[in-house]
């Protein structure tokens, strides 16, 4: 006997991931503002959409007799619902358990994935994630119905849930659902009534989904005729002239996913060999994943406002941060991976864009100081691995730079400012690299330098240890790192004795001691010298002229690149009270061993590291303390 569709009974399912606790992380913690499910929803429905039409390109059949997508609210005051649908690419029984059953799992990347197995259309990604976000509909409901068709299928289902564990899946007439695409009814909790009200919907609509690609219209009761809100038409195809401030704020916070303003809008055509639009937005703040290593850039491409795909690398990585898409009508709608990456036309739009938006970043550092300071507090580290992997524009990308220094205060100065400022005859731009700017300011490497007045770069970023070995000088002068080589301080007077001469020998008893610390910790430093770079402590620790920074050999050591460091040059200050008294030594040879290796070690602990065998360290220690008590 052949069961009907009404005959069979709902499937009941339990969510894949832990439900309560991720629900009420989304209700009480991701969105502050309960407003945003509709928008979230509207999102969806648009990619829906987008889908169709991109599945279409190769299957007409897909659109049947009703080309023109859409979506569609309606109210429903007394029943206390509102029921958002769309006519785009629906989904299956399978597709529904997929998408909707497992939170935060993108319907869109499996929607990619299998274009990926059948070749075609290779690549294509939306940004709609049909599930963290879907799930937000349950801050306003306490039950959620799906009823959704997909395109060319004979069948349609029903996914239902009150969002507390589990929800069902059962097949519904197809007379009940969509002739396509996906119907959501949203039974609203007695305090989220006002959701069913036209004025309520239609101004979150307007604020926040005013421009997706997408005509939306809104009907006030079940069955009534409808109206249009919006008409889906493209907000980058329109004259900036006509474009408010409030428009593009809400396209970008359509587009990035993010609640802030943004901090710089670069829209422009480009005309020519190759034509093509381009919105892109620098964000006011750091989004969540900024750092995250396996995040891929946010610029979207579209053919002919076709969505295409988000994986299109329009811009160079380091440029990660901004968001917005290009629009271009010289490639093919069905274009595929391999002509993506190959593709001179984006090649040439890669470029364009970039430029722009580099330009535009560089008028506002002239025109806008606070703004552009904003911006290079939430993305200068990312700015920076430009310098390190974008030859092209390395000169132009550091004069876009902005540091701390020694001379800075709480601000930034340029590369500019510091070559304007340096001293006469020094060659160089000094750096120092380290974990903190705290942790910089106390450096004892830095205390020649402050005495002479001689400004030095305080780098805090991972990056700042590749970029400055990738970027041989700045308008004539060189970057040296004052944890490596000599400091070649003597030709620069110390700025509270000018007049007199730098010493140019130690005592005899003090460079004595220097010649036994070199002989002594041979096996540990590969040179003990007298340093030109210490003014207040007694020692330090440098690099080699040859090899890595410092701080660059400790990175790398790190990761695993470098399996053992290079022996370190012990610098002792000749001039200290605790190297002479040492010095003076020289009939106690136990206390002058021991003397020798403490410094060692304290030299150890001033860069950032331990003593190599503290068990030895501690009875150094306590061998000195107790001759010094006698």
């Amino acid at each position: 006997m052949t069961t009907t569709t009404a005959e069979m009974t709902a499937e009941s399912h339990v969510f894949e991931a832990d439900v309560a606790r991720l629900l009420h992380m989304m209700v009480h913690s991701v969105y502050s503002d309960k407003d945003v499910f509709l928008r979230e929803l509207i999102s969806n429905a648009a990619d829906a959409c987008e889908k169709l039409r991109y599945e279409a390109i190769a299957q007409p059949g897909l659109l049947a007799n009703d080309p023109d997508s859409r979506i569609l609210l309606t109210l429903d005051a007394d029943g206390g619902k509102l029921i958002v649908e769309d006519n785009g690419i629906g989904m299956s029984r399978d597709e529904m358990i997929e998408a909707l059953g497992t939170i935060a799992r993108s319907g869109t990347r499996a929607f990619m994935e299998r274009i990926e197995a059948n070749k075609q259309g290779e690549g294509a990604q939306l940004i709609g994630q049909f599930g963290v976000g879907f799930y937000s509909c349950f801050m306003v409901a306490d039950r959620v119905d799906v009823i959704s068709r997909r395109a060319g299928a004979e069948d349609a289902w029903l996914w239902s849930s009150d969002g507390k564990g589990g929800y069902s899946v059962a097949p519904v007439e197809v007379s009940e659902a969509p002739a396509r695409g996906t119907r959501i009814t949203l039974h609203l909790m007695e305090d989220a009534k006002s959701y069913a009200s036209r004025w309520t919907v239609e101004r979150i609509v307007k604020e926040q989904s005013g421009h997706v690609p997408v005509p939306i219209k809104i009907a006030e009761k079940p069955g009534e005729e409808a109206t249009q809100l919006t008409d889906g038409t493209a907000l980058w195809t329109k004259s900036k002239n006509d474009i408010t401030t409030e428009e593009y704020t809400d396209f970008y916070r359509g587009v990035s996913g993010q609640y802030d303003e943004p901090a710089l809008t670069v829209h422009f055509r480009a005309e020519g060999r190759h034509e093509y639009s381009a919105l892109a937005f620098v964000p006011g703040s750091q989004p969540f994943d900024l750092f995250d290593p396996d995040r891929k850039g946010r610029m979207k491409l579209y053919v002919k406002r076709v969505f295409i795909t988000d994986e299109a690398e329009l811009l160079p990585r380091y440029l990660r941060f901004v968001r917005g898409l290009v629009d271009t009508s010289d490639l093919p709608l069905n274009v595929s991976r391999e002509m993506i990456q190959e593709s001179p036309i984006l090649t040439a739009i890669r470029k364009g864009v970039t430029n722009r938006i580099i330009t535009a970043i560089e008028k506002q550092a002239e025109s806008d100081h606070d703004a552009f300071l904003k911006i290079w507090e939430n993305f200068g580290s990312l700015i920076k691995e430009g310098i390190y992997e974008d030859f092209e524009r390395r000169s132009q990308l550091l004069a876009l730079s902005r540091f701390r220094t020694t001379t800075s205060g709480d601000g930034y100065r340029s590369l500019a400012d510091y070559v304007r400022d340096a001293k006469d005859g020094q060659q160089s731009i000094y750096y120092l690299v380290g974990g903190s700017l705290e942790q910089l300011k106390a450096s004892p490497q830095l205390e020649g330098f402050r005495a002479r007045g001689i400004e030095v770069l305080l780098l805090t970023d991972s990056v700042d240890s590749f970029w400055v070995t990738n970027a041989p000088e700045f308008e004539g002068k060189s970057f040296k790192s004052i944890t490596q080589g000599s400091a070649d301080l003597a030709q620069f007077k110390k700025q509270d004795d000018e007049d007199k001469p730098e010493s140019e020998s130690a005592p005899a008893e003090v460079q004595a001691f220097l010649d036994y610390a070199k002989q002594k910790l041979a096996d540990e430093v590969s040179d003990v010298r007298a340093s030109d770079r210490l003014i207040e402590s007694a020692v330090c620790l440098v690099a080699s002229e040859q090899g890595y920074d410092r701080q660059l050999e400790k990175i790398l050591q790190g990761a695993g690149r470098l399996q053992s460091g290079a022996k370190p040059i012990l610098e002792i200050n000749m001039d200290h009270p605790v190297v002479k008294a040492i010095a003076a030594k020289a009939d106690a040879p136990s206390l002058r061993d021991d003397a020798a290796f403490l410094l060692l070690d304290q030299a150890r602990v001033l860069d950032g590291d331990k003593p190599a065998d503290p068990r030895a360290f501690a009875e150094r220690l306590a061998r000195l303390m107790e001759k010094a008590l006698q």
